[in-house]
């Protein structure tokens, strides 16, 4: 018997081994509970980094061989954050006590986030010629990336670069965008515009390819009126020849409740759109007459007519588009063309960061959805492009995120970086909270007045990071599965979804806005960008939602309207064309309680 246990024993050592060794098995098979850990650290292949930096690959998606692409070809790659300096940020969040940062503290130069000395260009595409074979021209392409990775990391000292994409595949759709467009349309988040501005970048489009750019400050809806002018303004004073634009997907269309989970709207309606006329407006300018776009003109009027004359209308009724999907050949061996116009067709390269909204803007400028939308970053896994109108082109991009210095825990509120493969993400809640009147907002109770009941006239408690996640779980109810604890990373990431989403709503400011404040509430601009917005007056705004928009009631218990609204959080984003709720009775009455977006902003006085 004894013999025999050791003969056993030693046939389970020698299969172990032999297990162990075999090649490419890691033991993280699609069932392993260690497979979604292992599949974000794999290590990136020498196009996308140096040898001594590990790559984390985010958004794996389910790959299908007799697909016609690869939809993990184009996922974001960012740089792996050390275990190290995971842990000593949520030992902060822990421990350090919130306190709420002056206005000037929200003020940002674009000086700041992408200074000129420090080498925080993007990566070029190397010259080339038909002699070359493809193998030569990737070789080529990986070795220029690679020095510029180094120059890069030579100029800043480890740990000052924000999150930024190492993915060389990405990077080339940028160049193939940059060579086929006769204008960029460089589209920006309104709340932190100079975030998603790479000067670089404007700079080498308007020097070295000889293009025009026309800046979209998307969203514009999420924004008071008097910060959107002052954001024109500034952008306008850094870049004199910058064509500058205000945009929103959604007019007039806020949230009732911070924990809505869609704006309430009758139906979706792409057409509705503020800001496609200025666009045609500003290319009409920059071609003088070059391009026929009378086209695009009938077609953004026949859509306005359309939509008044009947509010019901569908998708199927809509013109048809033509759409193109680029393969990989026509794209690496193509130069750049020195022929703007070609054929007389205007071609529109729509380029940005992840998740500010540019499948959204194709879709207003379209007139319907021909590109699903989401609020997860890296959403568009390929290139192509849509033919507006005979005349007119207009070509998406996958969101690249450019090299910067701005603070990662900004990056991660500005909706660069998916939510759901965070890794502590208390310190990102900790910064907004800083910079919202969260308590007021959100009417959290501090946990420890939750497990023991003091007297009303006790001091009131200190906030950290981690208090306001685990009052978050407490008052949505998110539980473990197992010991049936606060879930704080759950709630962790529900707030910030709040804050991306625009629910909780933090905007950045130019320099100087807290000084000329009073200019800018008193600028003649200011019904122009409330017409924009959808909002004539406010207190037309207020009567238009009450008596028109389908809605919640707003007597219903606050638990029960907002019930499950950030629930789905793996979602893609999808549902934000659908319609929301179910119809106001005509006998409710408006209790009033409507989250003022100026009051997040502590913009009081612009109501």
């Amino acid at each position: 018997r004894h013999a025999l246990k050791v003969f056993s024993t030693k046939l389970k050592e020698n299969f172990l081994v032999l297990v162990c060794d075999l090649p490419g098995d890691t033991g993280s098979g699609p069932s392993s509970r260690n497979a979604s850990v292992e599949r974000g650290g794999e290590r990136q292949s020498d196009t996308s980094d140096s040898e001594t930096t590990d790559i984390r690959r985010i958004n794996q998606q389910p790959f299908n061989r007799e697909g016609r692409y690869d939809p993990n070809r184009f996922r974001l790659h960012f740089e792996k954050e050390g275990k190290e300096e995971v842990e000593k940020r949520k030992k902060l969040a822990r421990e350090k006590v919130l306190q709420q940062v002056s206005d000037k503290e929200l003020e940002v130069d674009i000086n700041d986030i992408y200074p000129s000395e420090k080498g925080l260009g993007f990566p070029r595409r190397p010259s080339w010629n038909y002699e070359m074979t493809r193998e030569s021209l990737l070789r080529k392409e990986e070795k220029s990336y690679r020095d510029y990775l180094d120059d890069l990391h030579s100029r800043n000292p480890p740990g000052s670069l924000s999150h930024f994409e190492h993915n060389l595949e990405t990077w080339r759709q940028l160049w193939r965008v940059l060579e086929m467009s006769d204008v960029i349309l460089l589209i920006v988040d309104i709340r932190h515009p100079v975030l998603q501005f790479p000067p670089d970048l404007y700079h080498y489009i308007t020097g070295e390819l000889q293009k025009h750019v026309v800046l979209v400050l998307n969203k514009a809806d999420l924004c008071p009126p008097p910060l959107v002018i002052a954001w024109k303004h500034y952008m306008a004073s850094q870049f004199p020849h910058l064509e500058i634009v205000c945009f929103t997907s959604h007019r007039g269309q806020p949230y009732s409740t911070v924990l809505q989970k869609k704006r309430m709207r009758r139906k979706a309606d792409w057409s509705q759109a503020g800001g496609p006329l200025d666009i045609l407006k500003s290319c009409q300018e920059i071609t003088s007459g070059r391009v026929d776009l009378s086209s695009w003109e009938q077609k953004i009027q026949r859509d306005a007519v359309s939509e008044r004359l009947d509010g019901e209308r569908t998708d199927e009724g809509a013109e048809s588009v033509l759409v193109e999907h680029q393969s990989d050949s026509a794209l690496e061996m193509s130069s750049p063309s020195q022929e703007l116009y070609k054929d007389g067709v205007l071609t529109l390269g729509c380029i940005g960061f992840p998740n500010v909204g540019k499948s959204s803007v194709i879709n207003s400028l379209v007139g319907r959805k021909v590109v699903s939308v989401s609020r997860t970053p890296g959403h568009t896994k390929y290139f192509q492009t849509y033919y507006l109108t005979p005349t007119v082109k207009l070509c998406d991009c996958p969101g690249l995120v450019f090299p910067s210095r701005v603070n990662k825990q900004l990056q991660i509120l500005a909706g660069i970086y998916p939510v759901s493969q965070l890794q502590e993400p208390y310190s990102s809640v900790g910064y907004l909270c800083e910079r919202t009147p969260f308590l007021s907002i959100l009417k959290l109770k501090h946990p420890s007045l939750q497990e023991n009941e003091r007297n009303q006239e006790s001091e009131e408690p200190s906030w950290t990071a981690w208090d306001v996640c685990e009052a978050w779980a407490e008052r949505r109810g998110y539980k473990t599965a197992k010991a049936a604890r606060n879930d704080v990373y759950r709630a962790a990431n529900s707030l910030l979804r709040l804050a991306i989403d625009g629910r909780l709503c933090l905007c950045l400011r130019p320099p100087g806005y807290s000084c000329l404040r009073e200019h800018w509430e008193n600028h003649p601009d200011l019904p122009e960008i409330m017409a924009l917005q959808g909002r004539a007056t406010e207190e037309e705004g207020t009567a238009e939602r009450d008596d028109e928009e389908d809605g919640e009631s707003s007597t219903e218990p606050e638990e029960e309207r907002d019930r499950d609204a950030d629930d789905d959080e793996d979602g893609d984003g999808d549902d934000e064309d659908e319609g929301f709720g179910h119809p106001r009775r005509s006998d409710d009455k408006p209790s009033g309680f409507t989250v003022n977006m100026y009051n997040v902003l502590r913009e009081n006085e612009c109501e």
